[in-house]
């Protein structure tokens, strides 16, 4: 119920989100060539549906990162050695979620600051977790809510994966290329989680 409690919130939330518009330095390029102006209405189009890829790439991320920084607090109360597997377990998979982001954003804007910008303002979403269930909630956070939490964010990264990033990944590495990056990151997924099991207490297993 969880799982696609987030699917139809995070489908609502895109539903709402704005096109972006592009700066003029992104769109300049190709200003020579006054030939062919369809070609570069094409190429602008094509830069603002990536960026707007990558808006919500970056806003699926940012509220699927939260609850691992809950995470992240409730395996080190249990002791330190559970806080650090967990950390670094999230940590490697937080690389490609952070490529996911900066990608599509370098793509449409040509700007490596934007890029990082973006992708590293999606990855304080989990310290923020972290600081806001240690301040204001340290005591009532279980591992059943959390589990609810995961779940709901599943489903936002599910709906993240179908609906922006795949279609992404077929127009611009073909077809053949995305699937076997789509089946080598669930095996890197499934070996990591595997590893991340055997570290975690009984009460904690996933």
């Amino acid at each position: 119920m969880q799982f696609f409690s987030g699917v139809i919130f995070f489908a609502v939330v895109a539903n709402f989100i704005p096109e972006p518009t592009l700066s003029h330095s992104s769109e300049v390029k190709g200003k020579k060539n006054k030939g062919d102006e369809g070609g570069k209405d094409m190429m602008k189009k094509h830069r603002r549906q990536v960026f707007f890829s990558g808006i919500i790439t970056a806003i699926g991320i940012s509220l699927h990162n939260f609850p691992e920084g809950m995470a992240v607090f409730l395996g080190s109360m249990k002791g330190l050695r559970v806080g650090l597997n967990l950390a670094l377990a999230i940590a490697l998979h937080n690389i490609p979620e952070g490529v996911a982001v900066a990608l599509p954003v370098y793509f449409a804007t040509q700007s490596k600051w934007q890029a990082f910008k973006l992708a590293t303002l999606s990855g304080f979403a989990e310290p923020l977790g972290v600081v806001i269930v240690a301040y204001l909630f340290p005591s009532s956070l279980s591992p059943e809510i959390l589990e609810g939490l995961l779940g709901s964010v599943g489903g936002v990264m599910a709906f993240l994966t179908l609906h922006e990033m795949l279609p992404l990944a077929f127009d611009y590495a073909g077809q053949k290329q995305a699937v076997k990056a789509v089946f080598f990151g669930m095996a890197f997924m499934s070996a990591s989680l595997y590893f991340l099991e055997l570290s975690l207490p009984k009460d904690m297993s996933l």
